[in-house]
């Protein structure tokens, strides 16, 4: 079965998570993917511990499916070599500072004269131009930049990251669907394009309807917790032995939850309506924490998908990550893998009903592919050990892997 992007090359040039993650989703669609690192290798792949035997568990989250060759682009012929496989590549993605592939004599501007139809993906913190394109790309800076930390957390606490990586991992897909615009124009114009994305223009594009309240009013949001700021009761509330979440979106659900709650005091026209509870806040929620911390979260998440309102536990990751849905979901994954064995990952999230995605191989070793990729590339054994004599390139030995 041919995978939706199988026959397109991708040269990447990224490292930790952002770019990382953007090149394995192209790599799980079908795309080949050739990971090019540097001597000393992705520097997540010394990020621990955890480590599993020598390969950092980081390293192993977002680097499968994809072929490494090691390439010193400092050196001459380590550029010549790079060119030679831009020449018949579709996709360049990089995550250097702004600036950095023009020192190298490998921009936009060279890479598409060697080849009009590449299309160059550039991921960075703040983007390609601007007064900030130069500051560093670390995702926490881009969430307190960008206005998230501004609304996490609890009120009156110091401002809080969230707990994933949320711009990084952010600009990765936006780059994705930056790239799957390109390929799709390019069936078109024939020609390829820069793609630019950055973590804080992610981070400012997800604040939607906060942006758009503070618009209208402009007031600042402020961090609510586990609530919401537009509808209310909409957030975490504690219970006797744990936490769940309560999403009453609308009046038509809060009207049944009454009924559920059986709480004389909610049938007071102040909780009447949305912007009656919005308004009311404070009092309602006060009174819903008084009595859900009365009986287990169990008790109340029945009690409440009974009447189709709905709601949800607090899963740790050990809940989640061994639920029998997230299973049938293929949501974690086991692949095979030949220094470690058994190593389970998280699965594909975009499911596709003909062509679906596929895990293939695992991460690889660091530079596994360089003498495999410079034989393709026409190169002699006696260039191979040449490069690798000169410290343009260092050699591994390809391992084949095999989902299971």
């Amino acid at each position: 079965m041919m995978l939706p992007l199988e026959g397109i090359k991708v040269i990447d040039l990224t490292r930790i998570l952002s770019g990382p993650f953007c090149t394995m989703t192209l790599a799980d669609l079908g795309a080949e993917v050739i990971k090019i690192e540097s001597p000393s290798g992705d520097d997540t792949r010394s990020w621990g511990p955890p480590f599993i035997g020598d390969i950092a568990a980081y390293y192993l989250s977002v680097n499968r499916n994809k072929k490494s060759m090691v390439l010193n682009l400092k050196k001459d012929e380590g550029k010549k070599i790079f060119l030679k496989l831009v020449k018949d590549a579709d996709i360049v993605v990089e995550n250097f500072r702004p600036g950095t592939l023009k020192r190298l004599g490998i921009d936009y501007d060279a890479l598409s004269e060697h080849n009009p139809r590449i299309i160059l993906a550039s991921v960075s913190g703040f983007g390609q131009t601007g007064p900030y394109s130069q500051k560093p790309g670390y995702d926490v800076l881009a969430q307190g930049m960008g206005g998230l930390m501004s609304v996490t957390g609890e009120p009156g606490r110091p401002p809080v990251k969230a707990g994933y990586s949320l711009a990084d991992i952010g600009a990765g897909m936006w780059a994705t669907v930056g790239i799957l615009a390109a390929l799709r124009e390019r069936e078109f114009s024939g020609k390829g394009q820069w793609v630019d994305a950055s973590l804080l223009d992610t981070m400012i594009s997800w604040q939607t309807y906060l942006a758009s309240n503070y618009f209208v009013t402009g007031k600042n949001p402020k961090p609510l917790g586990g609530a919401h700021p537009n509808i209310v009761p909409y957030q975490v509330f504690e219970a006797s032995n744990g936490y769940f979440i309560l999403a009453v979106g609308n009046d038509n659900l809060w009207n049944r939850f009454v009924k559920a709650m059986d709480m004389p005091v909610l049938r007071e026209e102040r909780f009447a309506t949305n912007p009656d509870r919005v308004k009311n806040r404070e009092e309602l929620i006060t009174l819903l924490n008084e009595t859900f911390k009365q009986k287990p979260m169990q008790y109340w998440i029945k009690e409440f998908e009974e009447v189709k309102i709905p709601c949800g536990p607090v899963y740790r990751f050990s809940d989640i990550l061994n639920d029998p849905h997230v299973f049938e979901r293929e949501m974690v994954i086991e692949i095979d893998h030949p220094k470690i064995g058994t190593l389970k990952m998280l699965g594909i999230p975009v499911k596709l009903s003909r062509t679906p995605g596929q895990i293939k191989t695992a991460p690889p070793e660091l530079g596994e592919h360089t003498d495999e990729i410079l034989k393709q590339l026409g190169y002699s054994e006696q260039d191979i050990e040449n490069f690798h004599a000169t410290g343009v390139t260092t050699g591994g030995s390809v391992n084949p892997l095999k989902s299971t």
